[in-house]
């Protein structure tokens, strides 16, 4: 086999073999598996519950249904996207320069790309969880009752590999943690407000509009509203196929950024 350093720009050939790794992580996560998930679940709960009992309590309806129901599926995708997100950057980023945890890995049989898929679906694992709390707080609430809202489970997995793989390439790139606001500030931030998390995105002016239909988290907003609200989503298999080909690309970047920065 030849040596990764010489061919930094190789496509990811993980096989199998990442799973131990990811298997590593979740065991490490197990024992604070509780307040984990109570920290994921807080924030987006707060969301949902204060703006839309409170502030729809003063809307007419939006899009056709009350606000709280309107904002539910903006806020499971939105705290999948965080999870996630959290996850690449200051989760894998200890693991890879604080701790040195990549580093012993690599003395192993395993690779570098083993353990960039592990981190990548351990993320979106993670994110998971955390995007199916917010769904049962939301069928408790009896804001869904269709059987089109367990489609939102593969939604949430997709968003949440998605932002993973958009996290390592900041992750690669980042030279300590104060890094990571810059991607927050100038990337997530607009995100959340510009796709359609709080307010239909066709309020936005027409250039706007045009720019935030790119981004990954209005597709996901637009395959996991319908799907809530008991609707099939329009024009499904572009959504799904965009944040197919998101992750694809930027799990390639971060692998390829990552070997030049360890693999020297």
């Amino acid at each position: 086999m030849s040596d990764p350093r010489s061919r930094p720009y190789a496509l990811p050939r993980p096989g199998l073999r990442w799973l131990p790794v990811w298997r590593r992580n979740f065991l490490v996560w197990r024992k604070l598996a509780i307040p984990s998930v109570l920290g994921n679940l807080a924030d987006p709960l707060i969301y949902m519950l204060g703006l839309g009992y409170g502030l729809g309590g003063m809307l007419p309806q939006v899009s056709g249904v009350s606000y709280v129901a309107f904002l539910a599926a903006g806020t499971v995708v939105a705290s999948t996207m965080n999870a996630a997100t959290f996850e690449a950057l200051y989760s894998a980023f200890s693991r890879m320069h604080v701790q040195k945890t990549w580093e012993a890995i690599l003395n192993t049989p395993l690779s570098l790309d083993h353990v960039l898929t592990a981190e990548l679906v351990w993320a979106a694992s993670k994110s998971l969880l955390s995007g199916l709390a917010i769904l049962l707080v939301v069928a408790a609430l009896g804001l869904t009752a269709s059987p089109l809202a367990l489609w939102v489970i593969p939604v949430i997995f997709l968003t949440g590999l998605c932002f993973a793989a958009m996290g390592l390439i900041v992750c690669a790139l980042a030279p300590s943690y104060d890094f990571f606001m810059y991607y927050f500030t100038l990337f997530i931030t607009p995100m959340l407000l510009l796709s359609g998390v709080f307010f239909p995105a066709d309020q936005l002016p027409a250039l706007v509009q045009t720019l935030a239909g790119g981004l990954p988290l209005a597709h996901a907003v637009q395959l996991a509203r319908p799907l809530l609200l008991g609707e099939v989503p329009a024009n499904a298999v572009t959504h799904v196929a965009t944040l197919l080909a998101i992750t694809a690309v930027a799990f390639y970047i971060a692998c390829v950024l990552t070997r030049r920065r360890l693999l020297k």
